[in-house]
């Protein structure tokens, strides 16, 4: 509540900063409207900021004056529209998949791309189970842009992303000014307001403040306040005669549903299914959840009862503080950037693991003859007609609730660099050490639910008793647990990384060389809780849930955690990354390049509760199960001029992969090869202009070390082209545009049976600034209200036509007044 009051305070006074974006190391230019700038300087993932043109790598920029005509969004929304990246999204605010390149989704969150805001990772591994780093990061006015790097240089720069980078980059009040927006969904639940404001305040000073508080119910159905929360955002900067320091703050509590698989029908053929609603349940704007399920009942940490509310959702809290410095003395530009962040937060997933009619998903917990009853709801005590909702189905959920405690992050990364005149050329030699330290506590808390599967926030709870009358669950709960003893378990890890790094390069007339190296070494230490980890312990228990004397079916299926009994984590690693290029500038307007990259990622906590870790030493026996290496051959072209651009790279990687798919007993031990070309390009005439991006991918499982079946299927999710492109219009008033994403289809599992069809989105916006310092804005994303799908569980069609898909939200339209000064 304090964080809403601040934000609505600030925002009786707060107006609209122009877009800007960093473009260097340091300063900040206006981001360029009528054409391409003569220069465009990139600085995520490099020694030195250099013009694109004259660097071996593929990077774009998304700025804010771009990114903000779609309105607020996910950022998994906004970097779906950039080229080279494939996101899954249609998950919630975070959590969704990120990769780059035919770079494999094996699993959740984003294992081989690093996010960073500032040039600092928000989490030092991407991939965290149930809580990937987006959580805890949002776009909003204080962004000036983002700025992405595939492959290249940035395994060398940063540690733990030998796929690429993701940047978000501050504002830093350069130009007074700011904004105040109020954003309202005309035909789906949200109330929003974003304000930012920065400017000069004299002797070197300036500084930039911004933030937003929304609350609504969300873009799908779900009959409650889901998304609540905000976030403040603070910088203020000295600049010297030949330097700055800069001071950041972000406070961050907000909260919003996540979304999962549900139900669908599913017929036709593997290779052309046919994928419709199950009955009245819209797998566009429906849900699971409703004001009728939950809360999730079970016992905590402390191995004591406790009910979680289904409202809290993806609750994600974070309190950091930053230092950022940069001085040019005696010839060197010392650089220093450390930033520490408190990050917590409860994170709730309700998705099926059974989905069936009434009749067999009551047999299969009671017996023939079983019947179900409503436990909640409109119709309680009612027993669900076999027709109900119109698709007679029930689900068994699981209400996967993970407290993370603590999911601190100190990083520290300091640089040096010097440009020495040698010969006709310049050399550039930069060194630096990274130090950075990741805490994961986090505990996995599990209960298992009926309900029946209703559209229009109407799913309620369901009872299933035997034909002789005996109740085989409780208000609606199958199991206070998950797969018996399974998952129920506690991490408390702390992972110390210490990374020396260096580069070299060499630019001479239109020729430019260089290549860098790092060394990361990683302490990992801490302590597992869990009976998943053998050795005699105890997962299940009988309790008294509902505190009635009597010990219910349901109660004898208790997950319980053996506190007494923690198994050690203690291992270290080690592991090399360089990155050498070359580059060439034919033209003013055109330049070719080739580069070579390899770099690393530490396993993490996809290791963990694993045989990869001994549960009685904590040791990693074998070397190879503690890093997962990504070797990346690219060589392209670029070419700007008069409003023109295009770059085109091709790109051949190999990938290895330790994982375990969503939490699952499903481990991965595997090799990736992908080949590809990622292409993307602006073109501006007149009041037309467009951005394009277009990214081709072949990919296969070269080894798999655990299923050899697998060994040479095309890996799932992996379509062969990604297409986006964002035309636009803009007269002196009124701007029109929209934001169109392709994914052709792709194998829905490993097993290269079951298809999932491509689609297109269209996302539309129409601008009107009808005085100055006004602007209204109406939106629409998903306009054509197509159905698309980023995850099917099933592999194959099924026999009874019943599957569950994750699917992208339905079309929402939102309408903004934004006031500037």
């Amino acid at each position: 509540m304090k964080l809403r009051y601040l934000l609505l305070a600030f925002g009786a006074s707060a107006i609209v900063h122009p877009a800007l974006a960093q473009t260097s190391g340091e300063e900040q230019k206006p981001a360029a409207k009528a054409q391409v700038p003569e220069k465009e300087v990139f600085s995520t993932g490099v020694a030195k900021g250099r013009d694109r043109l004259d660097s071996a790598t593929s990077t774009s920029a998304f700025r804010a004056s771009e990114f903000e005509k779609l309105g607020p969004r996910p950022l998994g929304d906004l970097l779906r529209t950039m080229p080279g990246i494939r996101v899954e999204n249609g998950i919630g605010e975070g959590n969704a998949n990120y990769t780059v390149r035919g770079l494999p989704l094996a699993a959740g969150g984003s294992k081989y791309m690093q996010f960073q805001e500032d040039g600092l990772p928000v989490l030092e591994f991407g991939d965290i189970f149930n809580v990937a780093v987006d959580v805890y990061m949002r776009p909003d006015f204080n962004v000036a842009a983002i700025e992405s790097i595939r492959g290249g240089s940035g395994s060398t720069f940063s540690s733990n992303a030998p796929g690429g980078l993701i940047n978000l980059i501050s504002k830093t009040g350069e130009t007074r000014g700011g904004a105040i927006q109020t954003t309202l969904g005309l035909d789906y639940g949200e109330k929003r307001v974003d304000m930012d404001y920065g400017q000069p305040l004299g002797d070197g000073w300036r500084f930039h403040v911004g933030g937003y508080y929304r609350v609504g119910e969300g873009p799908r159905d779900i009959g409650f306040t889901g998304y609540k929360g905000g976030q403040l955002r603070f910088n203020v900067t000295k600049q010297f005669s030949n330097g700055y320091v800069r001071l950041h703050a972000k406070w961050l509590d907000d909260r919003s549903p996540t979304f999962a698989p549900y139900p669908v029908r599913i017929t036709g053929t593997n290779d052309n299914p046919v994928i419709t609603n199950a009955g009245n349940f819209d797998i566009r704007k429906d849900s699971l959840l409703s004001p009728f399920i939950g809360p999730v009942v079970t016992l905590n940490g402390d191995n004591k009862l406790d009910r979680f509310e289904v409202a809290n959702g993806m609750r994600a809290i974070s309190k950091s503080i930053g230092l950022e410095a940069q001085f040019d003395i005696g010839g060197f530009t010392i650089s220093e950037r450390m930033r520490y962040a408190a990050n917590s937060g409860d994170f709730l997933r309700v998705f099926p693991s059974n989905v069936g009619t009434v009749a067999s998903i009551a047999a299969s917990q009671a017996g023939a003859g079983a019947v179900a009853t409503y436990a909640s709801g409109p119709n309680i005590g009612n027993v669900v007609p076999v027709d109900a909702n119109g698709n007679g189905l029930l689900a068994f959920s699981y209400m996967a609730q993970t407290r993370a405690r603590s999911l601190d992050n100190f990083t520290n990364d300091i640089r040096a660099t010097r440009v020495w005149k040698m010969g006709q050329g310049d050399l550039t030699v930069t060194a630096g050490l990274y130090k950075a330290n990741q805490k994961l506590n986090a505990q996995w808390l599990h209960a298992g639910i009926d309900t029946d599967v209703a559209g229009g926030a109407q799913t309620a709870m369901v009872n299933v008793t035997s034909a002789s009358g005996v109740a085989q669950t409780q208000n609606g709960y199958y199991t206070f647990s998950r797969n018996g003893s399974r998952f129920r378990r506690i991490f408390d890890v702390s992972y110390d990384i210490l990374a020396p790094y260096g580069s070299v390069n060499y630019h001479v007339g239109k020729l430019s060389i260089g290549g860098s190296v790092r060394y990361d070494r990683g302490r990992v230490r801490g302590t597992l809780i869990g009976a998943d980890l053998g050795g005699g312990r105890v997962g299940i228990t009988s309790f008294d849930i509902n505190g009635n004397g009597v010990i219910s079916a349901p109660e004898t299926r208790v997950a319980i955690l053996p506190l007494d009994q923690p198994a050690p984590v203690n291992y270290n690693y080690g592991y090399w990354s360089y990155s050498s290029g070359i580059n060439y500038r034919v033209a003013e307007p055109f330049s070719v390049f080739a580069r070579y990259s390899h770099g690393a990622r530490a396993n993490a906590d996809k290791i963990l509760f694993t045989p990869a870790v001994s549960a009685v030493t904590g040791g990693v026996p074998d070397a190879a199960d503690k890093d997962d290496g990504v070797t990346q051959l690219e060589g392209g072209f670029k070419f700007r001029k008069a409003g023109v651009t295009l770059n085109v790279t091709a790109f051949r990687a190999t990938a290895e992969d330790h994982n375990v798919l969503n939490g699952s007993a499903n481990q991965t031990i595997r090799s990736y090869r992908a080949t590809g070309v990622e292409m993307e390009g602006s073109y501006r005439r007149g009041i037309f202009s467009i951005t394009a991006g277009a990214t081709y991918t072949t990919a296969k499982i070269t080894q798999d070390r655990l299923d050899s079946t697998l060994t040479g299927k095309e890996p799932r999710h992996q379509p062969a082209w990604t297409l986006e492109a964002t035309p636009q219009i803009e007269l002196r008033r009124v701007t029109l545009g929209a934001n169109i994403v392709t994914i052709t289809s792709s194998y829905a599992q490993d097993s290269n049976l079951l298809k999932m069809p491509g689609f297109t989105t269209v996302a539309a916006f129409v601008i009107v600034k009808p005085v100055d310092r006004v602007q209204l804005m109406l939106n629409a994303t998903n306009l054509f209200n197509t159905t698309g799908f980023f995850d099917i569980n099933q592999s194959e069609v099924p026999a009874n036509g019943i599957g569950w898909a994750r699917a992208i939200n339905g079309r929402t339209v939102s309408a903004s007044a934004k006031l500037s000064f």
